[in-house]
C-alpha cells in the first residue's frame, strides 16, 4: 500500500462513522424500488455536506443522483444502490426470524451496505483528491431500482455511462472476492388485458373474458418455448385473475411476462414474439390490451483489467476482522439455514478445482465467516440472474467485488441477510469495500496505461454494440 493510497484508507477509516449512519439509516428505512426518497436524501445530505457538486433526480429519474468531486478527466464513477425488498422485515442482529412490523420491508439484499460503502469510497477519493491535487474527477452515482426498475439501464439509454472512463461497484455477499463473469439480460412487461363482463350461465355469449385472453397467451408461450434457444428463458406471474367468482365472465386480468437470455439482443428479439402472442390472444379472445414495460437489463460484460486492479488493493488491504462476539453471531445464524458449508465463491460454481481450493481455505479459517480473500478467478462464468450494472459494463469498462457481510453459504434476498445488514458485521463490509474501491479508483486516475488497458479490452468486448432494452417512450415503474 503506498503512501498516496494510505491517504485514502485513512479519509474512509476517519469517515467510518458515516458510512455506518448512511447504513443505519437506510436499513432503517427499507424502502422498495423507486420509492427511495429518504434513502437518497441520507446520501445526498452527506455529500452535500462533504463538499460534493450534488445533482438530484439525474435522467428523470426522482431517487436518483450524483455527486461529483474534482475536475478533468479521468471520471470514475462508484455506483451506489439502497432499495430494499417486500416481506423481508426483520430484528437486526437476530438470529432467529423476528419481524420488526408484519410484512413489512428490509433489505435482503444489503443494499443498504452497498450504498453507505459507495459513499466511503467517495468520501476516502476526495481526501486524496484534496491532498495531492491531482487531476480527475470521482462521482457518487445513486442508482434506484436495481431490485425493480433497472434504474441503471435507464440511465445508459440516456447513454450516461458513455461520459465516465470506468465504473466500480461492490455488493455484500458471504465471501471476500473479485467478481467475473456474465449474468442473465432480462426483460419485464406486464399485459393488461380488457374484456367485457356478464353472467356466465345467463349471458356467456355477451362476455368477452380478460382471463381467457391471460390463458391463451400463456399457452401460446408454452409453444414458443420449443422455438427459442437454450439460452433463454421465459417466466410468467398471473398478477390479476379477474375476481373470485367463477359465474362472472371475468373483465379483467393480467400476467407480468420476464424474458431473459445471455444476450441482450436476443432478449429484447423474444420479447417482440412475446408481444406478439399477446395480440394474438387478444384477436381470438375480442379482448384489448395494455402493454406496460417494467424493466429491462442487458447482461455483464467483464472486464479483466479492472478484476486484477480490484485483487491487487484488495491483497493489499486484507479483509475485515471480527470478534469472538461477531463470530459468534455468524455461527448461530449459520444453523437456521441449509448450505451453510458449501464451497465459496463465484469460480467454485464452475471448477471443481477451485471449489476444492475455497473449502481447504474455509476449513483453515475455522468460522462460519469467510476471513479470508479468495483467489481471483479467470475461468469462465455465468450467475443466471441479472443486474443492471450489465448496461454500465456495455457503455464502460466496469468491475465490482463482493466483501463478506454474512456468514458462508447465507441465502440471498433472505431474512439472515436484513438480521446482518444491520449489525457490525455489516458496517465493517461496507467500510472495507470502501477502501478497496477507493484505492482502485487512485489506480485509475494515475495509471493511465491500466485505464488505457481496461478501455481496449472493452471496446473489444463491445465491439456488437449495445442493444439498449429499455424502449424510447418507457418511463421507471414498479410493476402492479
Amino acid at each position: 500500500m503506498n503512501e498516496q493510497k494510505y491517504i485514502a484508507v485513512q479519509a474512509v477509516e476517519a469517515k467510518a462513522h458515516l458510512v455506518q449512519l448512511a447504513a443505519e439509516k437506510i436499513w432503517g428505512y427499507a424502502e422498495l424500488s423507486l420509492q427511495e426518497e429518504r434513502s437518497a436524501e441520507t446520501l445526498c445530505d452527506i455529500c452535500e455536506r462533504e463538499g460534493f457538486r450534488v445533482e438530484r433526480g439525474i435522467c428523470g429519474i426522482p431517487t436518483a443522483f450524483s455527486a461529483s468531486f474534482g475536475s478533468g478527466r479521468p471520471i470514475i464513477g462508484l455506483l451506489a444502490e439502497y432499495d430494499a425488498l417486500a416481506g423481508l422485515s426483520q430484528q437486526a442482529g437476530a438470529a432467529e426470524q423476528k419481524e420488526l412490523v408484519s410484512g413489512g420491508t428490509g433489505h435482503g439484499c444489503g443494499h443498504n451496505l452497498l450504498g453507505a460503502g459507495a459513499l466511503g469510497a467517495a468520501l476516502g477519493v476526495k481526501a486524496w483528491l484534496e491532498a495531492t491535487g491531482t487531476p480527475g474527477t470521482v462521482v457518487l452515482y445513486g442508482c434506484p431500482g436495481e431490485e425493480g426498475g433497472a434504474a441503471k439501464a435507464f440511465m445508459a439509454r440516456e447513454e450516461l455511462w458513455r461520459g465516465i472512463d470506468a465504473a466500480l461497484s461492490w455488493h455484500p455477499d458471504d465471501a471476500n472476492e473479485v467478481v467475473t463473469g456474465s449474468t442473465n439480460a432480462c426483460i419485464q412487461v406486464q399485459y393488461k388485458f380488457h374484456g367485457v363482463a356478464s353472467h356466465a350461465a345467463g349471458a356467456p355469449e355477451k362476455g368477452r373474458s380478460a382471463l381467457d385472453a391471460v390463458e391463451l397467451m400463456n399457452i401460446g408461450v408454452q409453444f414458443l418455448r420449443e422455438h427459442m434457444s437454450d439460452r433463454a428463458r421465459v417466466h410468467y406471474a398471473i398478477t390479476d385473475g379477474g375476481g373470485r367468482s367463477p359465474n362472472v365472465v371475468q373483465p379483467t386480468a393480467s400476467v407480468l411476462y420476464m424474458v431473459r437470455s445471455d444476450k441482450v439482443a436476443e432478449a429484447v428479439s423474444l420479447q417482440a414474439r412475446v408481444d406478439k402472442i399477446a395480440e394474438g390472444a387478444a384477436l381470438m379472445t375480442e379482448t384489448t390490451f395494455e402493454r406496460q414495460f417494467i424493466d429491462g437489463l442487458a447482461e455483464t460484460i467483464p472486464n479483466h483489467v479492472l478484476e486484477n486492479l480490484l485483487q491487487k488493493n484488495f491483497a493489499a488491504l486484507g479483509v475485515p476482522s471480527h470478534t469472538e462476539e461477531e463470530l459468534a453471531y455468524a455461527k448461530a445464524l449459520s444453523s437456521t439455514y441449509p448450505g451453510s458449508g458449501a464451497a465459496p465463491g463465484t469460480g467454485s460454481a464452475y471448477d471443481p478445482r477451485y471449489a476444492a481450493m475455497a473449502t481447504e481455505l474455509q476449513k483453515k479459517n475455522g468460522t462460519a465467516m469467510n476471513d479470508f480473500l479468495l483467489p481471483l478467478f479467470e475461468g469462465d462464468s455465468f450467475n443466471p440472474g441479472s443486474t443492471d450494472v450489465g448496461d454500465v459494463s456495455w457503455q464502460t469498462p466496469a468491475g465490482q467485488i463482493h466483501v463478506a457481510a454474512w456468514p458462508n453459504g447465507c441465502p440471498g434476498h433472505s431474512w439472515q441477510n436484513v438480521s446482518c445488514a444491520c449489525t457490525s458485521l455489516g458496517f465493517k463490509a461496507a467500510v472495507h469495500a470502501g477502501k478497496v474501491l477507493a484505492c482502485t479508483v487512485i489506480d485509475l486516475l494515475t495509471d493511465g496505461e491500466s485505464l488505457a488497458a481496461a478501455r481496449k479490452e472493452f471496446a473489444l468486448a463491445t465491439a456488437a454494440g449495445y442493444t439498449c432494452p429499455i424502449p424510447a417512450d418507457a418511463v421507471p415503474v414498479v410493476p402492479d
